[in-house]
């Protein structure tokens, strides 16, 4: 089984829980609709990985502020890369089908260490770099739904293990990637850093 990391201590998350389409702008450049509701889905333990893994031309990085869950409530905080076979995603999404198999396969949540947060997730902002260029950039503002109210979604008819981990979702600036890549990330409170994390890409 997969683990991630807190402080030390090694959580075992029985699921990803993943949230579509959260960013207008990012709607946009993908020329999807806003949804009416919160958009889920669920990428299994065997997905999460702490390495950066190039697959093919067609697979894209997301980068998102990810939530740890621990007795139900947000316990840490972590930066994640949703990656996704963009062109299997098209073809499932023209037919009607379940995005799985561009969205849930091996090594496509790919995660940062967590550390503990009992802060205002109001104050929460993210930066995502690409061989030293800014690719992406967020803050609780430009989020459609809220990390409190992800959560009372999310639980509103699935249960939260402890060690469970939430992706918020990406905002504009996703993109497809190459071996050689490297990928910085930053989570900030305000203007004070609060993590930072590189991935290389195999």
């Amino acid at each position: 089984m997969n683990e991630i990391t807190m402080n030390s201590k090694r959580y075992i998350p029985s699921k990803v829980i993943c949230v579509g389409r959260n960013y207008v702008e990012h709607i946009k450049e993908l020329n999807n609709e806003i949804p009416k509701n919160m958009v889920l889905f669920n990428k299994p333990n065997s997905a999460i990985s702490n390495k950066l893994c190039y697959f093919n031309s067609q697979t894209r990085f997301e980068g998102e502020l990810c939530l740890l869950i621990i007795d139900k409530k947000i316990a840490g905080i972590g930066f994640g890369l949703d990656l996704t076979h963009a062109d299997i995603q098209n073809q499932l999404k023209t037919k009607g089908l379940p995005w799985e198999r561009a969205k849930a396969f091996d090594s496509s949540a790919v995660l940062s260490d967590f550390i503990p947060f009992n802060g205002d997730i109001e104050d929460i902002n993210f930066k995502l770099y690409r061989n030293g260029v800014l690719a992406q950039e967020a803050n609780y503002n430009l989020m459609i739904y809220k990390p409190q109210q992800i959560l009372e979604e999310i639980q509103s008819f699935m249960s939260l293990e402890d060690g469970d981990i939430i992706m918020t979702g990406t905002p504009k600036g996703v993109s497809t990637y190459k071996s050689g890549d490297k990928f910085e990330a930053f989570i900030y409170e305000q203007e004070r850093e609060l993590l930072n994390h590189s991935w290389v890409c195999n």
